[in-house]
Formats: C-alpha cells, sequence, structure tokens
C-alpha cells in the first residue's frame, strides 16, 4: 500500500530556497534519519516542504528552519520526517521472502513450544503490513504460537504510519481482490464498509513502537529474524555499512536477515552474513563486539496497555 503524500503543488518561486538553505537541510535530514537528499531531489523537497510552510503560516524556508532550531520545534521535526520519508507497503510485498518464512517457520515453532524465546523484527515497517504478514505467515504454519514466546517487533521512524499500524485498519483495495490465505482468516469488518481490521488474534503478536534506527535501540535482546527491507536504498554506503554491523549483533547465529529487492549487502561484511536466498542472509557464528550486550544503553520501551 503506499501512503499517499499529498498533490504536488506548482512551485512558487516566492517561498525561496537558497543553495546555502538547501545545503543547511540536506545536511539536518542526513543528520537526523540517514536519508541522503542530492541535488536532483531539490525540487521533490520544495514540493513536499511547501505544504508545511503553508500549513503553517510560514513565508519562507529561512522561518522553517528557524522553527526547526527552536525549543518548540519538536513536533515540526516529526512532521518533517513525515514529509520526506516515502511509505510504499503491501501485504506479502516481496512473496518469495515469506515463502522462505514459511519454511523457517516449523523450526521456529518446534523452539516456540518447547519454551524457547523467538523475536522477529520488522524494521522500517511503514503502515504495518509487513509485520502482520510475517505474523499471518507464522500463525498459518502453527494457530498456537500466539500462546508461546514469540513476538514480533515492528519499528519506523515516522510516528504517523506507525500509528496507522498501531489501528490494524486497511482500505480493501490495499488487499487486492483476493487476500492472501495465510491472510483471510485474520480479517474483519472494518468500522466502514470499504475497510478490513485485522483481527485481535494476529495484532496481538507484534508490538509497534517508533524508533530512529540511526539512534541507540531502546533493548537488549537478539532476534531470529529481522526484515529490514527497502530502507537502506536511502542511505549512502557508509551508513548502510553501520547500520548492518550493528543489526549483525542483534541477530542470533544461524538467524536471517531480509533485505529489499534492490539491496545488497556490503561485501566488507561477508564474514558476518551469508547469502542464503534472493536478499536473504544467514547470520554466521562470528562475533561482533555488539554481540556481549546492547548495542548501546538505554533505557527500555516504556509498557503499553494491552490492545482491545
Amino acid at each position: 500500500m503506499l501512503r499517499e503524500k499529498r498533490p504536488r503543488l506548482g512551485l512558487d518561486p516566492a517561498l525561496g530556497l537558497t543553495d546555502a538553505e538547501f545545503a543547511a537541510m540536506a545536511h539536518r535530514i542526513h543528520r537526523d534519519t540517514g536519508i541522503v537528499i542530492g541535488v536532483a531531489k531539490r525540487n521533490m523537497l520544495i514540493s513536499r516542504l511547501a505544504h508545511r510552510l503553508a500549513d503553517l503560516g510560514l513565508p519562507d524556508f529561512a522561518a522553517y528552519m528557524r522553527l526547526l532550531d527552536s525549543p518548540g520545534g519538536a513536533d515540526e521535526r516529526r512532521a518533517l520526517i513525515s514529509a520526506i520519508t516515502t511509505n510504499v507497503t503491501r501485504f506479502f510485498r516481496e512473496p518469495h521472502h515469506f515463502t522462505a518464512l514459511a519454511g523457517i517457520a516449523p523450526a521456529l515453532a518446534a523452539r516456540a513450544r518447547a519454551g524457547a524465546r523467538i523475536r522477529l523484527w520488522s524494521a522500517g515497517c511503514s503502515t504495518g503490513q509487513e509485520a502482520f504478514s510475517i505474523a499471518a505467515t507464522l500463525l498459518d504454519h502453527d494457530p498456537a504460537l500466539d500462546r508461546c514466546d514469540l513476538r514480533i517487533l515492528a519499528t519506523d521512524i515516522d510516528e504517523e504510519v506507525i500509528e496507522t499500524a498501531r489501528r490494524g485498519i486497511y482500505d480493501r483495495r490495499s488487499i487486492g481482490p483476493e487476500a492472501p490465505p495465510a491472510l483471510h482468516r485474520f480479517l474483519a469488518d472494518g468500522p466502514e464498509g470499504h475497510q478490513v481490521r485485522i483481527a485481535p488474534k494476529l495484532h496481538a503478536l507484534i508490538r509497534f513502537e517508533t524508533l530512529n534506527l540511526l539512534e541507540p535501540w531502546p533493548f537488549h535482546g537478539q532476534f531470529d529474524i529481522v526484515f529490514c527491507r527497502n530502507v537502506v536504498i536511502y542511505f549512502d554506503p557508509e551508513t548502510r555499512h553501520v547500520l548492518w554491523r550493528r543489526l549483525a549483533g542483534r541477530i542470533v547465529a544461524e538467524g536471517r536477515l531480509f533485505l529489499g529487492h534492490s539491496e545488497r549487502m556490503d561485501p566488507r561484511l561477508d564474514a558476518l552474513f551469508a547469502p542464503c536466498g534472493i536478499t536473504q542472509y544467514r547470520r554466521t557464528a562470528i562475533a561482533t563486539p555488539d554481540d556481549a550486550g546492547p548495542v548501546l544503553p538505554f533505557a527500555p520501551l516504556a509498557p503499553r496497555p494491552p490492545l482491545q
């Protein structure tokens, strides 16, 4: 599903965006999110942020940047992230990954039923369809897994898409003419006729949280499976390298990392990740410094009330 940005506005030359302001804005975005905004994307940036200026009643980008830097600019800094991120997703996107997950499911289920702790992470989950597809794939193999110690963490930098994911309500058109069998049994009618709602049994396996992947990660354990797809395509090579190395420290030996269709592992990390399928990597047993403890010390995620 594509979370639509607002329609493109005609660019108003009166708004102005000097070379220095563009460079400063691009630097801010890269610093805070890892996303690279090159000169070729200048008009895209102006188009998306022109809406923010109009909504805020600001005369130009200089005023907007002053707001971002002000003590009261926290809300707008979050709105900036929402404006510049592109959230394209759908249920069972890149289906070969879910076929691979279904092949791993029996081993995960056996360990879970034996009392093991099983954790999966949808990193860059957008509006939630990836995480729900993961959960549906696992419960399709073993409907009793929701009674085991198996949970899915789903995170995204954009608070707006996380709120959509938590609601678990989608337009029927985002599913297509017929829901995949693994998902169909977990759908109920939504509040409006054109909507569907994710069933509580599926929702209960997942915890949705806002998280910037470049900042400290507020958890300590490791993951058996990590989906980090179509995230690093917006990063420069060194930022990708750092993120993947950090992920290596959070994935158990023999665990799996799934990347997006156009993403390939940094060859410098070949000792840590062995290819095992199309944009799929097996975590080797070679330790990284991060394996000894948390990536960075940080307060744990605050408990959330049970889903209704």
